[in-house]
């Protein structure tokens, strides 16, 4: 049997993106949830990916998904691979991993007068 193992998983994850972001879906936290279960011929494995977005208005949700699907599919240990989208919990930047709060520029000094900075948005 060669079932795939999660580090690849990720690996590949690591290779999808938020097309508005400059960050993979991994370092993102966008990443709920994975399963791995072996196929049916026992040579392969079937992957289960749950995720969120950053918004639940994001008109991407679907594109997003389908490359996750596309990449993982491609691995000749991969037979099937399912994605659900959830935001039970609802994502926020606290689940951005800090290496991707530094490439986006978060954890720097507010300015005065100014209570937090958020993603995508003015200064509130």
């Amino acid at each position: 049997m060669s079932q795939i193992k999660e580090d690849r998983v990720i690996e590949i994850l690591k290779q999808c993106y938020d097309p508005e972001l400059p960050v993979d879906l991994w370092n993102l936290g966008l990443i709920y949830d994975i399963q791995i279960q072996e196929a049916y011929d026992e040579t392969k494995s079937d992957i289960n990916i749950v995720m969120s977005l950053t918004t639940p208005g994001c008109t991407m949700g679907d594109q997003i998904a389908q490359d996750i699907r596309s990449k993982l599919e491609a691995l000749d240990e991969i037979n099937q691979a399912f994605v659900e989208v959830t935001f039970d919990p609802p994502w926020n930047p606290e689940m951005i991993t800090e290496e991707a709060k530094k490439k986006l520029g978060l954890g720097i000094a507010k300015p005065e007068n100014h209570d937090h900075i958020t993603i995508n948005e003015e200064w509130e």
